[in-house]
């Protein structure tokens, strides 16, 4: 399918994507880890259980969003950025470069807000957390790397063409990944709501 531009990408862009895919399965798999301590430790624990560490990170008033632990809205956040690197994958189009940078971006500005409320007003960290973090500012770092070593047209102009895109797309390769993600996070939330013997309460 031809475009009324071009676009040029390094050797390497195709290195750093495969890295870039690397670190958001690695940062997705950690929200995993982490909602599902939300999900079935937690719960677990005394409400009048003194709490300190990691627990107390997570518990705290600022892990949630409406009811919703934040590791989990961070899943949906990495599974969007793999979804689009599939995608880059699939069709190469320099599109999908662009809409990544403000995503990688909010991704840095989020986790930092996070990270100062772990040192500065919690006042404990969450290991889990930090490698979230630390995650975000990798991607970001990468797709910086990915836009100096490719040359390509505005957003403007390769606005329009979204549609032609879509129409190029092989959706089993770039769609089903994270379906599989998104059925995992789901069955995460359902299996406590399953007829289970009780949790075991800690001492």
């Amino acid at each position: 399918m031809s475009f009324d531009y071009e676009w040029e990408y390094s050797p390497r862009v195709s290195t750093l994507f495969g890295v870039f895919a690397l670190v958001t399965i690695l940062g997705w798999l950690v929200t995993v880890a982490l909602t599902a301590i939300h999900l079935f430790a937690i719960p677990a624990i005394p409400a009048d259980a003194p709490v300190q560490g990691s627990i107390e990170v997570i518990t705290s008033p600022w892990a949630y969003v409406l009811g919703i632990p934040l590791a989990t809205l961070g899943g949906f956040y990495y599974l969007t950025t793999l979804g689009l690197t599939l995608w880059w994958f699939d069709t190469r189009h320099p599109l999908l470069i662009k809409i990544l940078t403000p995503i990688t971006a909010s991704g840095v500005v989020f986790s930092s807000y996070f990270v100062y409320l772990q040192l500065g007003v919690i006042g404990e960290i969450c290991p889990f957390c930090m490698m979230s973090a630390a995650a975000t500012v990798i991607l970001f770092a990468l797709e910086l790397m990915i836009l100096r070593k490719s040359t390509m047209p505005s957003l403007s102009s390769m606005g329009g063409d979204l549609g032609r895109i879509l129409g190029q797309t092989n959706y089993p390769a770039v769609v089903l990944p994270i379906l599989m993600g998104l059925v995992t996070i789901g069955a995460l939330f359902i299996v406590p709501l399953l007829p289970l013997p009780d949790a075991v309460q800690f001492v």
